[in-house]
């Protein structure tokens, strides 16, 4: 049963039993609504309390259910609502801990409510992509005013119990509890104490007016509309909002289930979901069981003090891991830790953090020079030069100085994971760990199995990944692992395009305009344009057959890096990110160009976008026919989380699926017939090619 019926007395207690968050599937909306018709024909029971079981009240609706026809079975949530409001007995809703999404709009629907401090109240169906579809739009006004609910509705953001309970005049909670631990205790008697009050009160007979009426509305869309940009939802949460004000509550509902349902069609709530589904799968891998035992991790060691070591060791200071630093010199070490100081300085100013919060993780904090100091450490993670060499000599120190069990893990972004593991006397025990750059802002965290990386070890890092706030996702070993290995497609395609006729500064701003946060040439700069040179020489000797385009090395060997240099594929200002197209730059791909025949074509912003695009699905697809990758919604997680691929369009593949695989082939077709692209890469990946020729899609 995912929901219990008790009586206490002459209250009968219906509690929501659906872990982890309660949320309201078919079966306990079932449960609810056979719970209600219990209690109201036992001439015993007088009044009803609603609550839910552990760490929730209600989440909203059940995942396992989402989008399915399932969700709509009756008694769907607006009948399992209009049942209690229509109880003879009055029903107390008593909400503790979780109150979102659906399980709101199912407290709104009972005649009562009481809430525990710290409960956290939200409506955040606008994140995906959607509006509330059980009646939030039109209760919620009512009982908190116009513009504290259409701000919450907007931001699908959650508020805390007791500052909802401050507004004045809120009509919300009829009480807050004095503790989660006395809630249950608190509700039966506030129920008893209205078990005779008739008329019942119904959330929808409240008025919902707003003072300034049109105008309000008319300012909130300009608002909302600067903010959503790509996103059709939040300006409908205000469309919604502002029924509540004008029409009768039964027609409002009417305009809300409408904007509901012609959301739930539009690519960009579909993307959304898929994203919300996909980041909970990421944590899953298929032969970890979740309940695998997992090593524990009190203390954390890094090697490196310099941007990634830095960013790195922040994510444990901040959640409260102390953390131990080495440096080769005190120097090193000494900038290492200015530059902390610097970044949580920074947070303090700007009232993220208070100055206490800051002095405790600098407390945290300890920096060494010597190996020795480490051995201690549960886990430690190399953030040193990207050279196997370099790996070699850390990794065979690590072995000599760390306890047994210590997890030892590279933040390599290309090398073999599995040839740094034969450095130790310990393989089980490694795992690639790439943070991306800023790591302590970057949510993405690449978690790189090795052939001989222990599933505790995997458990472990999974479960660390949560504590510091990352969404991770596991690949297998390979040249690049998910991320990197499709990005150099996209790098491929984007020099390619300039040889052809495209400018640097075109090729982004397609790419921009189609939503990435930047193009291939600006992200470029922001990287490095040397660490890409660096790579494309050591392709030169591993796979001296692949064919790349010549103005990167041309724009290196000027010695243009990008922004730590100033100047790249564009010039940059000190002190500023702003890229400024440069002349030379283009004259210098003209020339190249020339020296090669080539005479120029104009190249549309839609094939530009396809040949990146689609370069990355290709090799994605690669990736998960070889096992690098477990499933599509992994890649598409790396991709957004760190890429900056646009999230209204959900990932690579996603976005293909949305196309549809058959026209991607098709596409790929033309373009092997480009003379000056690379003909054997646009060939689909097999499981490409099976999956267009089957009508199916990667997700």
């Amino acid at each position: 049963m995912t929901a219990q019926y008790q009586v206490h007395g002459d209250i009968a207690v219906i509690t929501l039993s659906n872990p982890p968050v309660n949320g309201l599937g078919f079966a306990t909306r079932l449960s609810i609504a056979d719970g209600l018709s219990r209690a109201n024909a036992d001439p015993a029971v007088k009044a009803l309390v609603l609550t839910g079981a552990g760490k929730a009240f209600s989440g909203g609706a059940d995942i396992k259910e989402f989008g399915s026809p399932k969700a709509l079975q009756e008694p769907n949530l607006l009948s399992v609502i209009l049942a209690l409001e229509h109880s003879a007995k009055p029903v107390v809703a008593a909400i503790h801990s979780v109150c979102m999404g659906g399980g709101l709009e199912l407290a709104l629907g009972c005649h009562y409510r009481i809430a525990a401090p710290g409960c956290s109240v939200a409506l955040p169906e606008v994140k995906l992509g959607l509006i509330p579809g059980a009646g939030g739009t039109q209760r919620l006004p009512r009982v908190l005013g116009v513009e504290v609910a259409l701000n919450m509705i907007v931001s699908g953001e959650a508020v805390k119990s007791e500052m909802l309970a401050m507004i004045p005049g809120q009509k919300l909670f009829d009480k807050m509890a004095s503790s989660v631990e006395t809630l249950a205790e608190e509700a039966l008697a506030l129920a008893r104490s209205l078990a005779d009050t008739r008329p019942l009160p119904l959330v929808r007979n409240l008025p919902c007016k707003h003072p300034q009426g049109d105008a309000y509305f008319q300012f909130a869309r300009n608002m909302v509309k600067g903010m959503a940009k790509n996103f059709p939802a939040p300006p409908k949460c205000v469309d919604a909002v502002e029924a509540a004000t004008k029409q009768k509550f039964d027609l409002g509902m009417a305009a809300e289930r409408d904007i509901f349902v012609a959301l739930m069609q539009t690519a960009e709530s579909r993307a959304l979901r898929h994203i919300f589904m996909a980041e909970r799968a990421a944590s899953k891998i298929p032969d970890v069981p979740s309940d695998t035992p997992q090593r524990l991790v009190k203390s954390v060691a890094v090697i490196g003090a310099g941007t990634m070591g830095g960013g790195i060791a922040m994510n444990f200071l901040h959640a409260g891991l102390p953390v131990v630093m080495l440096e080769m010199k005190q120097e090193a070490l000494d900038r290492g830790v200015a530059t902390i100081r610097k970044n949580y300085e920074s947070q303090v100013k700007k009232g993220k953090l208070k100055a206490d919060k800051y002095e405790q993780r600098m407390a945290l904090l300890q920096t060494t020079l010597s190996y020795d100091d480490l051995g201690s450490a549960d886990l430690v993670i190399e953030a040193v030069f990207e050279d196997i060499g370099v790996k070699e000599t850390v990794f065979k120190q690590l072995d000599r100085v760390m306890k047994p069990g210590a997890i030892l893990a590279s933040n390599t972004s290309t090398l073999d994971v599995d040839k740094i593991a034969s450095f130790t006397s310990r393989p089980q025990d490694v795992v690639g760990l790439h943070f991306f750059s800023p790591a302590n802002v970057m949510k993405l965290l690449e978690v790189v199995r090795g052939a001989k990386t222990a599933k505790d070890v995997l458990a472990t890092v999974m479960a660390l990944a949560k504590t510091i706030r990352k969404t991770a996702v596991v690949s297998g070993v390979c040249d690049g692992f998910i991320g990197n290995r499709m990005v150099e497609q996209y790098g491929r395609q984007g020099g390619f395009l300039l040889d052809e006729g495209c400018t640097p500064e075109q090729v982004d701003r397609a790419i921009e305009k189609f939503g990435f946060a930047m193009g291939p040439f600006r992200m470029g700069d922001l990287a490095g344009n040397d660490i890409g040179w660096a790579i494309r020489k050591r392709r030169a000797l591993e796979k001296p057959g692949m064919k790349y385009s010549k103005t990167a090395d041309l724009l290196c060997e000027k010695g243009r890096f990008g922004q730590k240099t100033g100047a790249g594929w564009y010039d940059y200002v000190a002190g500023k990110r702003d890229a400024v197209p440069n002349a030379e730059v283009v004259q210098m791909i003209a020339a190249h160009r020339a020296s090669l025949g080539i005479t120029p074509r104009k190249i549309s912003d839609d094939e530009i976008v396809q040949r990146l695009v689609y370069s990355l699905v290709n090799e994605a697809a690669h990736i998960l026919e070889e096992g690098i990758a477990s499933k599509a919604g992994d890649i598409d997680m790396v991709y957004l989380m760190g890429y900056g691929f646009p999230i209204y369009r959900g990932g690579p593949m996603n976005y293909a699926d949305q196309v549809g695989l058959f026209n991607v082939v098709q596409s790929m077709g033309r373009f092997a017939q480009n003379p000056l692209d690379d003909a054997a890469f646009w060939q689909p990946a097999p499981l490409l090619a099976r999956l267009a020729a089957e009508g199916r899609t990667f997700n």
